[in-house]
């Protein structure tokens, strides 16, 4: 059976023994909406506990309009050029309409990148676009502090002083906050790196309950509920695409309820129960854009590590075509390098504040304790393969040979969405549902 992985803007063929009894985990076909357009406006005009979008515009005399930087696959395109037609048509002047790149602590996007962000030359020509910059002392407005854990709430002054605020874009699985989109989209995506730095603070990263699929008692995702609250609240447009990357689903309103709506649609399709675990396990970063930097790729690991036994091979494949990630995460890396994850994680969790982008390197530790992680990729130097922490290939025919060879299992579990797709054990899902 021939088996494709998600790689870069392609894929990459894998070949197996004919020994190798292989155990493919994807979504169950999903709906496609028929027509998409139509479905956009229809979710204007019938929002989840909230008014029409055209009602909403028409009390405004500004908008915000928060996007998912360029690491999302977010279907901007289909829905930014009708949304901002509807609010010039209630009266909301375009040059009272922005554009934000909730880039939370990523770079920003810029030219080309941003081109292929929005999707649409029309919203270009039209509107401003900017990107969020959490470093920023001055762009950002003190908003207080969270109650349950005091985390100190600073988000973008364009957005927090907009009229209408809408947050867009796509609910899928995340591995610390349990599900993207929504409220994430506001923080980390809007955040001054005070706020950020502080609720990915290594003592909320090691709680069990923030990981992939789950939002009740996570602390990430209760800490967002907080913000949105001490923002006073905002809207959303939630995305949902099937494995090909179309839309499956769309709906806006009340930030909280229409996420929440969204999330319930896609948890079937994205959170799979599997009958064992395997020694071995294959997956990826889910191909471009996720898979365009090493960072990302950690995303992948996370999501596959409830099927794998203890001390088995975890094989990911990600073009990394961007190299490692940032001058901060290559830092946190060389320090896991140095130190070794248990000094590693003993050094964070003295700390009231992350380092930027350590939080991803703490979440690498999560594979690393499960088994054995092996990279397959063409797209680091052999100086970043270093940093990397686990073994990097150039083939995954030479990689699967070894790991194949320390198993008498032959079955292989093989996830070619990556951390798109959560497989959870039957028993497991059973208990936490």
């Amino acid at each position: 059976m021939p088996i494709s992985l998600r790689y870069g803007r392609g894929s990459l063929p894998l070949e197996l023994p004919a020994s190798v009894q292989p155990a493919v985990i994807r979504k169950p076909e999903m709906p496609r909406l028929p027509d998409a357009q139509n479905a956009v406006h229809n979710a204007f005009r019938n929002p989840v506990n909230a008014p029409p979008l055209s009602e909403l515009a028409s009390q405004a005399t500004s908008a915000c309009i928060a996007i998912c930087d360029i690491t999302r696959p977010v279907p901007n395109h289909l829905f930014l050029r009708p949304m901002i037609e509807t609010l010039i048509a209630a009266g909301i002047n375009a040059e009272s309409i922005t554009i934000i790149v909730a880039t939370g602590l990523h770079r920003p996007n810029t030219g080309d990148e941003l081109a292929e962000l929005i999707g649409d030359s029309w919203v270009l020509d039209h509107v401003r676009i900017v990107n969020h910059m959490a470093r920023d002392e001055d762009a950002h407005v003190v908003l207080g502090r969270t109650r349950q854990r005091g985390t100190s709430v600073r988000l973008d002054r364009r957005f927090v002083e907009a009229d209408l605020k809408i947050a867009t874009g796509l609910v899928e699985p995340h591995f610390m906050a349990g599900w993207s989109g929504g409220r994430k989209v506001i923080a980390p995506g809007l955040a001054h790196a005070e706020t950020i730095t502080t609720f990915h603070n290594a003592r909320f990263m090691s709680d069990p309950l923030a990981a992939n699929c789950n939002l009740r008692g996570n602390p990430l995702h209760e800490e967002q509920l907080e913000i949105v609250d001490l923002l006073g609240g905002a809207y959303a447009v939630n995305t949902v695409i099937d494995e090909s990357r179309h839309l499956s689903f769309v709906n806006f309103g009340e930030i909280t309820a229409s996420h929440q709506e969204a999330v319930d649609f896609v948890s079937d399709y994205c959170l799979l129960p599997v009958p064992r675990r395997y020694d071995t396990v294959i997956t990826t970063a889910a191909g471009y854009p996720l898979d365009a930097t090493y960072y990302q790729t950690i995303k992948g690991m996370v999501g596959a590590i409830g099927v794998l036994n203890p001390g088995g091979n975890l094989v990911i494949a990600s073009a990394c075509s961007e190299g490692l990630g940032s001058p901060e995460f290559r830092s946190a890396q060389q320090r896991l390098v140095e130190r070794g994850p248990e000094a590693f994680l003993q050094d964070i969790l003295k700390k009231s504040h992350a380092d930027i982008d350590e939080w991803q390197t703490q979440m690498q530790l999560k594979p690393m304790a499960a088994g054995n992680v092996h990279l397959v990729t063409d797209g680091l130097s052999a100086e970043d393969r270093k940093l990397t922490g686990v073994t990097v290939w150039d083939s995954m025919e030479q990689c699967l040979l070894q790991c194949l060879d320390q198993s008498s299992d032959k079955a292989v579990a093989v996830i070619p969405e990556g951390p798109y797709v959560v497989p959870v054990l039957k028993s497991e899902l059973a208990e936490a549902t």
